[in-house]
C-alpha cells in the first residue's frame, strides 16, 4: 500500500505515504484539481514543508557550533509517513525523528499530518509534538499544487486569484534567498490575473501576516479552489518560471534566509520555538468548488 484514499459525496482524494503527500482530488465530474507530477515540469503535487521553510543559505545553518546541511523545504516531504488513523473520511499520518534525520537537524520531534473532507473541503492540520527534554525548533508549512487550467477548453491566464483585500507588500527573492527590497502590489478589486510572466522572478512571497484567505477562480467556469489559513505569517503563491499549468498556494509557519543571514539557527526568522513536552498545532483548509 502506497497511498491512502478518503471519499465524500462530492469528492475522491488520494494521499501518498511517501511525504504524506495529498496527490489527488476529484470532484463527482471527475475533474482532478491536484498537479499531477509531471517530471518534465515539476514532480510533486503538494509537499509538506518541515523543518524548514524555503531556501538555507549555502543550504546550511549552524547550531551549537556545528555545520549542519538541509535542502531547500527540509527533508519530511522525501519520508516515508506511517498511517497511524483512517476512516473513511479522515485520516493521520505520522514521522519521528531517527539517526537519519539527527544527522541533519539534531532535534527529537513527532511530526503528526491530519486530513479531514467534508462534502467538498479538506482542512490539514499539522501537530509538532516535542517529546524531549530541551526546547525544538522548526518551521512547517504546506505547498499544494493545482492544476490550472482545470478545463481541457481554458488557458492559464483564465484563472485569477482573488484576495481579501487590494494593497500589499511583496518580498522579493534572489536564487531563493529573501532581498532587502519589498514591492507593492496593487490590485483592482482585489483581483491578480494569472500570467507566465508574474513569476520571472521566482515566487509572490506575503510576510506579516497579510493573507488569511485567497481563492484560485477562472473567468470561463465556476471551478476553483479557496485555501483559508487564518493567522499563518507567511504565504507563497508560486510556478515555475514560464510555465502555465499549475499554481502553488502556500501558507507557512517559516520562511527563506535573507540574503545576509547569519546561518545561525537560534538567529533564523520564523522558527518556531516549542518547548520540552509540549505541542503545536497549525490548520488550513481547501474548498473545491
Amino acid at each position: 500500500m502506497d497511498k491512502i484514499e478518503l471519499q465524500t459525496s462530492k469528492l475522491k482524494l488520494s494521499i501518498k505515504l511517501l511525504g504524506a503527500e495529498l496527490s489527488s482530488v476529484k470532484n463527482s465530474e471527475n475533474i482532478e484539481y491536484m498537479w499531477q507530477g509531471d517530471a518534465t515540469v515539476w514532480s510533486r503535487h503538494a509537499p509538506v514543508l518541515f523543518p524548514i521553510v524555503g531556501k538555507l543559505k549555502d543550504d546550511s545553518y549552524y547550531f551549537k557550533g556545528k555545520e549542519y546541511r538541509l535542502s531547500q523545504h527540509g527533508f519530511a516531504r522525501d519520508k516515508p509517513f506511517e498511517l497511524i488513523e483512517q476512516t473513511l473520511n479522515t485520516c493521520a499520518f505520522e514521522l519521528r525523528s531517527n539517526p537519519e534525520t539527527l544527522d541533519k537537524y539534531p532535534f527529537d520531534f513527532i511530526f503528526q499530518i491530519h486530513y479531514t473532507v467534508k462534502e467538498n473541503i479538506l482542512t490539514t492540520t499539522y501537530c509538532i509534538k516535542n517529546p524531549s527534554s530541551t526546547p525544538l525548533f522548526f518551521s512547517v508549512g504546506a505547498h499544494p499544487g493545482f492544476r490550472c487550467p482545470l478545463l481541457k477548453e481554458e488557458s492559464f491566464e483564465d484563472y485569477f486569484i482573488e484576495f481579501e483585500n487590494s494593497d500589499y507588500i511583496i518580498t522579493e527573492l534572489d536564487n531563493g534567498l529573501r532581498k532587502e527590497s519589498t514591492q507593492n502590489l496593487k490590485l483592482s478589486n482585489s483581483i491578480l490575473n494569472l500570467s507566465k510572466q508574474l513569476f520571472n522572478k521566482d515566487a509572490l512571497v506575503f510576510e506579516n501576516s497579510q493573507i488569511n484567505k485567497v481563492a484560485l477562480r477562472s473567468k470561463k467556469s465556476k471551478h476553483g479552489v479557496i485555501l483559508e489559513s487564518n493567522n499563518w505569517p507567511y504565504f507563497g503563491i508560486w510556478t515555475k518560471k514560464d510555465c502555465n499549468q499549475f499554481i502553488c498556494l502556500e501558507p507557512w509557519f517559516g520562511i527563506a534566509d535573507k540574503q545576509n543571514s547569519t546561518q545561525q539557527l537560534l538567529q533564523k526568522e520564523g522558527m518556531i520555538r516549542l518547548e520540552a513536552k509540549d505541542e503545536f498545532h497549525s490548520s488550513f483548509s481547501m474548498t473545491f468548488l
